[in-house]
């Protein structure tokens, strides 16, 4: 992709192998067991599914990191797109955040003090 920077298309490379093996490991399994495997192994989730905030915040399941996408999008790239846009700008960090991605904004909520 062209409007990245090499180290960015690197990086997004090597994501989106982690991606697919995870997803392959995971494939229907409940939030929990996604919020347990991320967990055993040091990953950020990257979900569609507003539940993930339940059960972190109400029911105190830990998490290294979580991008929720709250928007339908326009093509199946964009999620990606959008991640990798902003992570190349470098003003957020998505380790212990609850970040909430829409269309017209970013916000981001601290998981543990």
């Amino acid at each position: 992709m062209k409007t990245f920077h090499v180290p960015v298309s690197e990086f997004s490379v090597n994501l989106v192998m982690m991606l697919v093996v995870f997803f392959e490991e995971i494939r229907g399994a409940k939030d929990f067991e996604v919020l347990s495997h991320a967990q055993k192994d040091n990953r950020i989730i990257l979900t569609f599914d507003r539940d993930y905030g339940e059960l972190i915040y109400h029911y105190g399941f830990f998490a290294f990191g979580v991008v929720y996408f709250r928007f339908k999008p326009e093509y199946p790239e964009e999620p990606a797109e959008r991640l990798l846009k902003i992570l190349d700008l470098g003003e957020i960090e998505l380790l212990n955040k609850f970040t909430v991605i829409e269309r017209d904004r970013i916000r981001q909520r601290v998981l543990y003090l």
